[in-house]
């Protein structure tokens, strides 16, 4: 079992990956701005200053960095969107000069974005080997990955994660809710692409990344296949029991409502996550109706 330090482990994915790592019998320590209490060991680091708490790589193996501003929870001014991109670029390059003279960490799994490849209309599908896109969050994937390949001599597994379906927040909830309330709708075209994932299958591909000494490079962590914005929107009111009585929402009403970072729900893309299963990864969500089943509706699983 692998002693394992955590980046970010407050976030929703580190919430539920704390949980399923401990299960498999790793032993888990968390760094983040401030010292938390409780039964897993917290260390401090400031980001901004460029200092983190030597203690917290002490008898580690492993690191799984996952820190960084949410893209989503705030509206993107200038402000906010340097904010996203230096969390990203200055988290990555302190743990890279920390890591540099550590000899005992040999593994970092490293969290990236599937926004890489830019957001579109079409239905061409994305691997690993394609091109970077041009859009904003293409630019900072781009510059967050170019931080985590200046990491040598440890192996280095980059995942970029999809569209992460949970209960507890993300994408999943802030589309479940307003069917709750009997007006849930598709979001401008409703056929933009959505390479979606089960958190629990997400946090599985983190595991087997820390587990398996083969894998190394990136991966594509989404699910086995995409569907559209209006499939997804039919198939979390049919998890909930919910019509689907207005009409699309417009396009520029989103843009009105949330400005720029409407191109997270008004465009998106299909992503393969050939390269993984490859690597024997198995799902145990293969379809969009067992997720929501499981999410929306727990007691039918």
């Amino acid at each position: 079992m692998s002693k394992i330090l955590i980046t970010g482990a407050t976030g929703l994915i580190g919430t539920r990956l704390t949980e399923m790592l401990i299960q498999q019998g790793h032993e888990i320590s968390h760094l983040g701005r401030t010292r938390r209490e409780g039964k897993i060991p917290s260390f401090v680091w400031d980001v901004d200053r460029g200092i983190m708490d030597e203690q917290a790589l002490k008898s580690v193996d492993t690191v799984i960095h996952l820190a960084g501003a949410g893209v989503a929870d705030k509206r993107w001014t200038e402000k906010r969107k340097q904010e996203i991109l230096e969390s990203r670029i200055k988290s990555t390059a302190l743990l890279a000069r920390y890591l540099e003279t550590n000899q005992n960490v040999n593994t970092l799994v490293c969290a990236s974005a599937i926004g890489y490849y830019g957001f579109g209309l079409g239905d061409a599908e994305y691997t690993e080997e394609s091109n970077s896109g041009n859009d904003f969050l293409a630019k900072v994937v781009k510059a967050w990955e170019a931080e985590v390949d200046k990491i040598q001599n440890k192996r280095v597994v980059k995942l970029r994660v999809g569209i992460v379906l949970s209960e507890k927040g993300g994408a999943l909830k802030e589309m479940a809710t307003p069917f709750r309330w009997g007006i849930g709708a598709p979001l401008g075209t409703g056929k933009q692409y959505m390479s979606w994932i089960h958190i629990d299958d997400l946090c599985r591909m983190f595991i087997k990344a820390v587990e398996d000494n083969a894998m190394h490079g990136t991966y594509n962590a989404t699910g086995l296949y995409a569907v559209t914005n209006q499939e997804l929107t039919r198939a979390i009111a049919n998890a909930l029991h919910k019509p689907i009585v207005l009409p699309p929402i417009p396009a520029f009403v989103l843009n009105i409502l949330i400005g720029e970072m409407a191109i997270l729900v008004l465009n998106g893309s299909i992503v393969s996550s050939k390269r993984i299963q490859q690597m024997g990864f198995k799902f145990q969500f293969q379809t969009l109706e067992s997720a929501l089943t499981n999410l929306l509706n727990p007691k039918r699983t």
